[in-house]
């Protein structure tokens, strides 16, 4: 019983001293892989950057194309309404009613 008193401490304390390590060495990895992380989302953020006079453009065409289309939409709605739905015309009056 002895024995195991004075052996388990020890077994324990090797086991701790190789978790601290195994610890250590994944955290310093860990900050290597977040560097390399950083530096690539900064270079996308570098080539989005670039990109963003075209998308700007595309943006504006595609504003101007919508406002034609709405015009030319609106306009054949009211030629449309025009042709199908009568303004409200004067009662004919009967020649019977109207002596």
């Amino acid at each position: 019983m002895n024995f195991w008193l004075e052996f388990l401490p020890i077994v324990i304390y090797i086991l701790l001293i190789i978790i601290l390590i195994v610890g250590i060495i994944l955290g310093i990895r860990l900050i290597l892989l977040l560097g390399k992380a950083e530096r690539v989302v900064e270079d996308v953020n570098r080539k989005v950057k670039s990109l963003d006079g075209i998308f700007h453009i595309i943006d504006t065409a595609t504003d101007k194309i919508v406002f034609v289309t709405d015009k030319v939409v609106e306009s054949v709605m009211a030629f449309i309404s025009k042709i199908f739905i009568r303004s409200e015309e004067k009662p004919r009056v009967s020649k019977k009613e109207g002596k």
